[in-house]
């Protein structure tokens, strides 16, 4: 079952270097729609073979499709405003459960081949959506197609294109390609002088171009930016959710035997879905810190009753259930979500790419860890002591949230880079 489990993630990890690559090569808008092709392609395989190797390649190359996640985050971070950026960046989540829903209902009530030939309409559908939609109006500057750009802020801001907001929008972008970083970080200035080198409108066009690897080894905060995302991620994903999606089903048999197995599925679905809209309508009022810190403790206290509960038994079987989709709506409610926002707002564009790429592939490896290690942990020290450990890395996530990340809340790329120099300002101060 953990073999199975992890197939879509080893599909995610091979395919997901080349979204940074697709992203700044291509574009996000055909980017997305280019990674849309792989569950076509799977969902057509599945419904015109009985191979059962087939049906494994298929599920496989559909993890290619999957990677694309850090395409939408991308390309929704980029033309959303600061202000909603939170609360749309994290559609990428809720609608993977609300798809999630979906399918889990098709697959009750409908037929074999009906569902298939539905999800590979639905495939077909999402890249015919995506056609009239205009570029992301940030990597139409980076290539310096200001009239194109003006167009797209105007489509998505619903303004003229000739308005004020668009150029203002225009200047905003052009700051963040332009980052003075180095001068802040080379400079004795003090914090508002740092913030006012950053407000400036004149932007310094670059003499000669850098590729993203470049742009990072030299960008101090984009460095910490990376490390704070990759942290985020992995611990967030150690926290055992991904056990209990692949996992439901037999602890469900045992908790409420006389339930359906699919019913339990869509449960624990709109449990997910649920929670991942709160989360959204709470991003952009409590912070990113407050939600991660808060959900991540409540996750673990949740981990350890469940754990007690394997071992001991100290609860009715139903209990078990009950527990289970109150983890997963209170780790569903930010812990979840929020390493995917920060994901898509930290980075400056030049390297947007590539830190959601690496990002992205911190997401399948410890998903394929998490899995693997979890039956020699429950061989070894049992199944409630699986969720003693997960529990540690609850708790080991609230720490990190609460001390050492900043808040992003309803801030520019640009101004997000600042905090993340200031941290540095202040370790260069201690030294």
């Amino acid at each position: 079952m953990s073999l199975l489990g992890s197939i879509v993630n080893i599909g995610g990890l091979i395919a997901t270097p080349l979204c940074g690559y697709a992203v700044d090569k291509i574009g996000r808008k055909y980017s997305a729609m280019l990674f849309g092709l792989p569950f076509v392609i799977s969902w057509a395989l599945i419904a015109a073979t009985t191979s059962f190797y087939t049906v494994l390649f298929a599920v496989g190359l559909s993890g290619f499709g999957a990677a694309g996640q850090a395409v939408s985050t991308v390309y929704i971070s980029e033309i959303a405003q600061d202000s909603i950026r939170g609360a749309l960046t994290s559609s990428t989540v809720y609608g993977f459960f609300f798809g999630l829903l979906m399918s889990y209902t098709f697959g009750g009530y409908m037929s074999y081949y009906s569902v298939l030939y539905t999800h590979l309409a639905l495939s077909v559908l999402y890249i015919l959506m995506l056609i009239p939609l205009k570029e992301s109006p940030c990597y139409l500057l980076m290539l310096e197609k200001e009239k194109e750009a003006a167009e797209s802020i105007a489509f998505y801001q619903r303004v003229d294109v000739s308005s004020k907001e668009v150029e203002l929008e225009i200047q905003k972008i052009k700051l963040q390609l332009g980052s003075k970083e180095d001068k802040i970080l080379k400079s004795d200035a003090d914090t508002q002088e740092a913030e006012d080198l950053l407000k400036k409108t004149s932007v310094e066009s670059n003499e000669k171009k850098e590729t993203a690897w470049q742009f990072l080894k030299r960008s101090r905060s984009s460095q910490r930016a990376l490390i704070a995302v990759f942290t985020v991620m992995s611990l967030t994903i150690l926290m055992g959710s991904i056990v209990l999606q692949v996992y439901a089903e037999p602890l469900f048999k045992e908790a409420v035997p006389t339930m359906h197995p699919n019913t339990c599925s869509i449960l624990m679905a709109v449990t997910y879905l649920t929670a991942a809209l709160l989360c959204a309508s709470m991003l952009d009022k409590f912070g990113r810190k407050a939600l991660l810190t808060v959900t991540s403790i409540l996750t673990g206290i949740s981990n350890i009753i469940l754990g007690t509960q394997l071992n001991l038994h100290w609860a009715p079987h139903w209990f078990t259930a009950f527990i289970i989709y109150g983890s997963s709506f209170v780790y569903n409610l930010g812990a979840a979500i929020v390493p995917f926002v920060l994901t898509a707002e930290v980075f400056l564009p030049q390297v947007r790419g590539l830190g959601n790429s690496v990002a992205m592939a911190t997401m399948w490896i410890m998903n394929w860890v998490t899995l693997i290690i979890f039956n020699p942990i429950v061989e070894w020290w049992g199944l409630g002591s699986a969720f003693y450990f997960f529990s540690f890395m609850c708790f080991l996530s609230a720490a990190y949230g609460q001390f050492c990340l900043p808040e992003t809340k309803g801030l520019s790329a640009d101004e997000i880079q600042l905090l993340f120099l200031k941290e540095k300002r202040n370790d260069t101060q201690k030294v």
